[in-house]
């Protein structure tokens, strides 16, 4: 079975180092991207399995990336997370639900969680 692919879009630094450590000792390929805009030119490139988004970034947003990711990739599986931002992030994660993300995180979280959800949303995508 081939490696599964998992493109990770935030703009702090240290949060995509973590989650590309995390994820690659998972076993899965990661590339990562500091912003929608970056994220969706490298996806067009080389289209991932799973997209894990931030919502608030500079250039282009989450939920501008994950409207558009799902417009052009309806099949996509992505996971939405967001600290906040002026309206705290409960209002960002469920406007991220209604775009199509399969799974919302509030940060902080536990990495254990966020690795089920990934491990779900892949494997229930490979059973298609």
């Amino acid at each position: 079975m081939p490696v599964q692919r998992i493109l990770v879009i935030d703009d702090e630094s240290q949060l995509r180092a973590m989650l590309k450590k995390f994820l690659e000792m998972e076993g899965y390929e990661v590339i990562t991207a500091s912003n929608g805009k970056e994220g969706l030119h490298l996806f067009s490139e080389d289209p991932a399995d799973l997209v894990i988004t931030d919502l608030i970034m500079p250039d282009k947003e989450g939920i501008e990336t994950i409207k558009e990711l799902k417009a052009s990739n309806p099949k996509t599986k992505v996971i939405a997370m967001s600290g906040g931002g002026r309206v705290g992030p409960g209002t960002y994660l469920s406007l991220a639900m209604k775009m199509g993300a399969a799974r919302a995180f509030t940060k902080p979280f536990e990495l254990s969680a966020l690795g089920d959800a990934v491990r779900e949303l892949l494997n229930a995508a490979q059973e298609k």
